[in-house]
């Protein structure tokens, strides 16, 4: 909410134009699945970032336009990222059946706020966040579904710069969904927390990441 106040905020003040670092991001990731798929395969995709990064040197700059009431707040925080759309996934599965089962499928983090643990050259942060996810789980040993559930993650990454345009990162994260019964159809959910054995609830990410940062002027 703060990062949306904020936002708005620059955004309906007087024009000025601000340069701020682009970030995008891609590399590779794994995944293991809860139940019965943990068993097997860990399964592939890729890991994308695009995010706009306001620094607090910005913040403080124009901070006359943020509203009195969130004005501490804001001048507080120590950078604020934000992604042109909603809309843009920050995972892709594609993961070809090696063993029993493929998946294929797009997720989401529509929203999200991080706490940083270290920073300064190296940067490492906490964050939890709202996701989406939508997958095609081809099995043979659970039978074939699709997966659409919303849910919540926790995640940690350790940013390492290695120049002026390039950094790396590492992370990882744990996502719990409402459940999905293996095999079944959208609308199948458990009874109990005994049946979560036959559900699809959690996904667990490791990645490592690429970054690319470039200027770019806006107007706020």
């Amino acid at each position: 909410m703060s990062t949306f106040i904020l936002f708005a905020s620059l955004s309906v003040a007087t024009a000025a134009k601000v340069t701020l670092p682009v970030d995008v991001g891609i590399g590779p990731a794994v995944h293991s699945f809860t139940g019965p798929l943990a068993e097997e395969q860990l399964h592939t995709g890729l890991v994308i970032n695009v995010e706009a990064i306001i620094d607090s040197a910005v913040i403080k700059k124009h901070k006359k336009k943020i509203p009195k009431e969130y004005r501490q707040m804001a001048t507080q925080m120590s950078e604020v990222r934000i992604s042109p759309s909603i809309f843009i996934p920050d995972t892709i599965f594609i993961s070809p059946k090696m063993d029993q089962t493929g998946v294929y499928g797009i997720s989401w983090r529509p929203v999200g706020a991080s706490m940083p643990l270290v920073s300064g050259g190296v940067d490492w942060k906490l964050s939890v966040g709202a996701r989406l996810t939508a997958a095609y789980i081809d099995s043979d040993s659970v039978g074939d579904m699709f997966f659409l559930r919303p849910g919540l993650d926790l995640a940690t990454e350790l940013e390492v710069p290695l120049g002026d345009t390039f950094l790396v990162s590492i992370g990882a994260n744990a996502q719990a969904y409402i459940p999905q019964e293996l095999g079944g159809s959208l609308e199948t959910v458990p009874e109990s927390v005994d049946d979560l054995e036959g559900t699809l609830w959690n996904i667990n990410q490791a990645f490592i990441q690429l970054h690319y940062r470039f200027p770019y002027t806006v107007k706020f």
